[in-house]
């Protein structure tokens, strides 16, 4: 019997629903899976949360002890990774800013550096989370000059196989303060 609204057999309408309903129950389980594995329980978010603080007092050990070279074990050397430096790119790559590390560390052969006590973290998912805090930088230059940094310092960081990474990095410093006008 062929239906008249569609022009299909009636018996063989019942196996394209079946097949219809087993394909699209898949895709919803796939889908649930999928969903499951990203989902951010409490318990998980503690355990990001403590991840990222461990990773952070990491940065801040190595980079304080080995300079700017410490910097390379932590960037992704992806093509998403970037660099803003107030509000001016300065790395657009892992790569690029991996390979400029070694001529950073001639310049800044020193630095110490100290997360502020306000440290951020944000966990959205289980594997990716923001970061952010004030940073101070104690800054000995090959000239022997020292510059004193504050500012503050925002990223995204990615769980990877190696441990968790800087996706992308963003320092910015305060502008200065514009002279107020005074009113007569």
């Amino acid at each position: 019997m062929i239906c008249p609204q569609t022009g299909v057999s009636m018996r063989k309408l019942p196996v394209a629903v079946l097949i219809l309903t087993i394909a699209l129950g898949g895709c919803r389980w796939r889908r649930h899976a999928r969903d499951e594995r990203q989902a951010l329980t409490p318990t998980r978010a503690a355990v990001v949360q403590e991840g990222v603080r461990a990773f952070a007092r990491s940065v801040a050990d190595a980079v304080t002890k080995d300079g700017p070279s410490a910097w390379a074990r932590y960037f992704q050397d992806t093509p998403q990774f970037f660099m803003v430096v107030n509000g001016q790119m300065a790395f657009p790559s892992g790569v690029a800013a991996i390979t400029a590390i070694p001529q950073v560390a001639k310049q800044i052969p020193q630095i110490t550096l100290t997360w502020g006590d306000d440290l951020r973290v944000d966990p959205l998912t289980p594997d990716l989370a923001v970061f952010a805090a004030p940073y101070h930088e104690s800054l000995v230059l090959a000239d022997a000059r020292h510059v004193e940094s504050n500012g503050y310092f925002t990223s995204v960081v990615e769980l990877t196989p190696a441990g968790w990474k800087f996706r992308n990095a963003h320092w910015s410093e305060p502008l200065p303060q514009a002279p107020v006008a005074k009113v007569k």
